[in-house]
């Protein structure tokens, strides 16, 4: 709180100096009676002097009195600039004072905010200590539990793969002894097996000496049948053979009869055919005249066709095409039927030249 002003004043200290100033002159003028001194001649001269100064001088002491009282004016006036020198000085001390006082007060003000601030950052530091101390004892307290938590975690997976372990161990227990008895039942199986194919062996085999026995048997009595039944047909042969001859000179006539007109039939056909599918024949416009295809023709009795296939090609694909299309398009062969049968045997599979120059 800021200490109240006190005003400072000038008017008596100039009073009084003024008054003090006056006292003195006064005095310097005045002149105290002394002692009686004893008559002189000087004595009398001076008194007779001073009688004199005091007539004449009147004047000189009045103008040395204004002067004293200028003197003494000036001295005010140099008083009073002191005095003014004075007090701005005090003033200045004071506003010096007052600015250090307030300066103070604020580094006092300023040392209390650091203070209360410090105190704050220590209450505050002290509230983060606790708070870490609480977050250290929470985080303590959770890896505990957690660290229990996994504990107990791993004592249920050891637990569980030791259950598992001793499942794994019952279950290979149950398999090998499952194993065991498979082995021991196939073992008797294979043995049962092995005993019951050396007993369909054995009866084979008696079956096959029986039947071995059997089958020499039946060849002694078909190789005595069979010598009897050789007698029996040479003797029908050499008869046959007789009769054969007389039959062989009439057939061999009847033969070369029938063979010229299955020949004269036969060229017949083919020559039928041939026109047939030359008929059928679209010629390519490309086809030249020495060109030439061989085709495979095969039939059925009925004269229906089997198959068509190039035996030797023109070179030409479109020429070679358009000779299979004709014998396609000009099957089937009806007339084949009317063939006598060794000319039909003929006639199933053959060969046919095209040449356009034939046909053009």
């Amino acid at each position: 709180m800021a200490r109240p002003k006190n005003r400072v004043g000038y008017g008596l200290p100039v009073i009084l100096a003024i008054v003090l100033h006056v006292g003195v002159l006064a005095i310097t003028l005045l002149r105290w009676p002394t002692s009686d001194p004893e008559p002189t001649s000087s004595a009398i001269v001076k008194a007779t002097l001073v009688r004199t100064e005091t007539a004449t001088d009147k004047a000189q002491r009045a103008q040395e009195a204004q002067a004293s009282a200028a003197e003494a004016k000036k001295q005010q006036k140099a008083d009073q600039a002191e005095q003014a020198a004075r007090k701005a000085e005090a003033e200045k001390q004071r506003q010096a004072a007052e600015a250090a006082r307030q300066e103070k007060a604020a580094a006092e003000k300023q040392h209390a905010a650091e203070l209360q601030a410090l105190k704050q950052a220590r209450e505050q530091a002290k509230e983060a200590a606790r708070r870490r101390a609480e977050e250290a004892a929470r985080a303590a307290r959770q890896k505990a539990e957690a660290e229990k938590q996994r504990q107990a975690e791993e004592a249920a997976r050891k637990k569980a793969e030791a259950e598992k372990q001793r499942q794994a161990e019952e279950a290979a227990r149950k398999k090998a002894e499952a194993e065991k008895q498979r082995q021991a039942e196939e073992a008797a199986r294979k043995k049962a097996e092995a005993e019951k194919q050396r007993q369909a062996e054995e009866a084979a085999r008696k079956k096959a000496e029986a039947e071995k026995q059997r089958q020499a048997e039946e060849a002694a009595r078909k190789k005595a049948e069979a010598e009897a039944q050789a007698k029996r047909a040479a003797e029908a042969a050499r008869q046959a053979s007789e009769q054969a001859l007389a039959q062989s000179i009439a057939g061999e006539e009847q033969a070369i009869a029938n063979a010229r007109q299955a020949s004269e039939a036969a060229n017949g056909f083919k020559n039928l055919v041939k026109r047939a599918v030359e008929q059928a024949w679209i010629i390519p416009s490309s086809a030249g005249n020495q060109q030439r295809a061989v085709v495979r023709i095969t039939l059925l009795p009925t004269g229906e066709l089997v198959d068509a296939s190039i035996r030797e090609s023109s070179g030409n694909a479109a020429f070679d095409r358009s000779v299979l299309q004709a014998v396609e398009r000009a099957a089937p062969f009806r007339e084949m039927q009317s063939l006598p049968t060794s000319a039909q045997r003929q006639f199933r599979e053959f060969n046919l030249d095209f040449n356009p120059e034939d046909v053009r």
